[in-house]
């Protein structure tokens, strides 16, 4: 699990680096420019991601089963996540309602997806990445909140027809995926 462990801390470091470091990034930015920041930041992020998606396929090989989830959580599982495809939805769809009340719904969508396939999964490398995820997006979540009440942001309003294309584009990701994609590219059939 040591390279699934590497890409991990890449990733989620790289998408925490506002968390500890918000100051020494703001340099980063101001110094380096927005363009290169961002590529710097997309490749490592990118390293990241192929580490995890490499790591987690070797760490597959040889599980440890910490836990057995019983069947039903399967099936939880998979209800769960449409609530946090919405919430994904809902951090790109401008003007919503969702957005306006918690500030970062993807952040929120994806501690809710990670808690809903760490409920299922009781194998070491899923407890790894869906705990390490979980707390991440927490605690991301939590400080993008402070960090928005310290500048005074407040989110439009939003309106009923913008929470209905969140709740519509979230709804339709989360039926391809369940019904689809998950199978194909995961090798599980959630339902």
């Amino acid at each position: 699990m040591t390279i699934l462990t590497l890409g991990l801390l890449l990733f989620l470091g790289t998408h925490a680096v506002r968390i500890v470091a918000d100051g020494w990034r703001t340099r980063q930015i101001e110094r380096l420019g927005v363009r290169p920041w961002k590529a710097a930041y997309a490749a490592v992020s990118a390293a990241g991601l192929i580490l995890i998606i490499w790591g987690f396929g070797l760490a597959r090989c040889d599980a440890v089963t910490i836990w057995s989830p019983p069947l039903w959580s399967r099936h939880l599982a998979a209800v769960v996540t449409l609530p946090a495809m919405i919430l994904v939805a809902a951090g790109y769809v401008p003007g919503s309602r969702i957005k306006a009340r918690l500030g970062h719904p993807m952040l929120a969508g994806t501690a809710l997806w990670a808690a809903a396939h760490l409920c299922a999964n009781g194998r070491g490398e899923h407890v790894l990445l869906f705990g390490a995820i979980l707390v991440w997006a927490t605690i991301d979540f939590r400080s993008a909140r402070r960090r928005d009440r310290a500048a005074g942001i407040r989110y439009a309003p939003g309106t009923a027809a913008r929470d209905g294309i969140a709740i519509g584009v979230g709804s339709a990701g989360w039926l391809l995926f369940v019904a689809f994609l998950h199978a194909w590219l995961i090798g599980v059939q959630p339902i």
